[in-house]
């Protein structure tokens, strides 16, 4: 029996990179999985996804997924990164096709934004998720971060402007919850220190 699975994590946590080593897995023992994102992520290319670590894969926008081709079982997975974006109908449509076509679905995403606010496909895959689990990473600190804290580019932590600004490294960073309440992001990006050696 196929489930929705929402597996969520802090900025940093590899979401990414682990939605393209599932999509080679299937891949690899001859099944057909899809890469899928919302279109509102246009970073790295219209249509692909891209880890920092390096690895990358073609993509479809969620938009353009041929319902046809799901119906006639020619996907084996649907994988989706970036959730976080996703609407509640699109939500609601994920849910349709794991209980009436048994076509699982994975999605990967942060839970939260940058003031500890969920976003809308988060939102409703918490609600509707057969199974959640946790991409797990590490503050600067060495503790789980579980927070995403938003660069002010002055060497702080913002949590003033719109919920949605594309971003990476340079603009984002996951924190503990205790560094992200003082707003801390850790030596090396405070005002007045250096990365550089």
């Amino acid at each position: 029996m196929a489930k929705l699975y929402f597996r969520y994590g802090a900025m940093g946590s590899s979401k990414t990179a682990n939605a393209i080593m599932v999509w080679y897995n299937y891949r690899e023992r001859g099944k057909n999985a899809i890469l899928l994102k919302p279109a509102v992520d246009t970073r790295n290319g219209a249509r692909k996804v891209w880890s920092r670590c390096g690895l990358e894969a073609e993509c479809i926008w969620l938009d353009e997924l041929d319902m046809d081709k799901v119906r006639a079982h020619e996907y084996d997975c649907l994988i989706i990164d970036e959730a976080q974006f996703m609407t509640k109908e699109q939500v609601d449509n994920l849910v349709t096709i794991v209980d009436t076509l048994d076509v699982p679905v994975i999605c990967y995403g942060l839970r939260t934004d940058f003031k500890g606010d969920f976003f809308p496909g988060s939102h409703w895959l918490l609600a509707r998720a057969d199974t959640i689990e946790e991409v797990k990473t590490i503050c600067w600190c060495g503790r789980k971060a579980t927070n995403n804290a938003r660069l002010d580019g002055k060497g702080g932590v913002t949590r003033e402007g719109e919920q949605v600004v594309l971003g990476a490294n340079d603009k984002y960073i996951g924190l503990c919850r205790k560094h992200w309440m003082l707003g801390d992001p850790g030596p090396g990006l405070r005002a007045g220190e250096c990365t550089e050696e």
